[in-house]
């Protein structure tokens, strides 16, 4: 099993197409979090916004850019509010960082952050980096280089692995086993932004993607076990 992992969480894994936030969504996913934590895992977690708001999909309507990824940024810093809350209400140490200058929220620093996850503490990184025209593949790749992750856990709903074509619109569609970021690159497969693919493979850090819809895929995953496709550094 991995002894430290960084689990990027998507903004629609925490709501439901009813409401923003789905606390019967969050609460399965806290449960099982709590299961890696309790095997003496050490957790950072990145969580997305789309739940709320995208700041690409913003500017494609006509947003200013930099407005938008504000916004979508400070979607992600209440995703990471709630996500710690709901985990410290299930009896788990953890605590919000944000990227961003928020009242009431921890400003997310590195030599902070490692200091917390060897006391135990699960870290739901918030905010991005901080800055507009990153995304949040880019701040899942940065958050799991600073706090020395073995991999990156990548959380996707109803799909399992990395294909060759879109599974929903081909029926034939190749799951890979196993790719290397340099294959990511090259063949342009939609599982990371190129910015975060490079940054993984030039600082040896490893990728499982995987559906948590299936119920203790996240432990699986931090053992190797679940149906995946490893994104491979080297």
């Amino acid at each position: 099993m991995y002894s430290k992992v960084l689990l990027k969480l998507s903004g629609e894994a925490l709501g439901s197409k009813d409401n923003v936030f789905s606390f019967e969504t969050m609460e399965n996913a806290v449960m099982e979090i709590k299961e890696l934590v309790d095997n003496n895992v050490q957790v950072g977690i990145v969580v997305g916004g789309g739940n709320m708001v995208r700041g690409k999909t913003l500017s494609k309507i006509g947003f200013d850019r930099c407005e938008a990824d504000h916004m979508g940024m400070l979607a992600t810093v209440l995703n990471a509010m709630a996500l710690s809350a709901c985990l410290r209400k299930n009896g788990v140490k953890a605590i919000a960082m944000s990227a961003l200058d928020v009242e009431g929220v921890e400003k997310a620093d590195v030599k902070k952050a490692r200091e917390l996850l060897n006391e135990g503490y699960v870290i739901v990184f918030g905010g991005g980096i901080g800055n507009p025209y990153f995304s949040t593949d880019t701040t899942v790749a940065l958050r799991a280089i600073e706090m020395g992750a073995e991999v990156i856990l990548m959380a996707k709903n109803g799909v399992d692995g990395v294909y060759d074509s879109d599974p929903d619109n081909n029926p034939n569609a190749k799951r890979f086993d196993e790719l290397s970021f340099d294959d990511i690159l090259n063949m342009n497969l939609k599982v990371m932004d190129m910015t975060a693919a490079s940054l993984c493979r030039d600082n040896g850090i490893d990728a499982l993607v995987f559906d948590m819809g299936v119920k203790g895929n996240i432990l699986k995953a931090a053992k190797s076990e679940a149906v995946c496709t490893v994104v491979k550094s080297h």
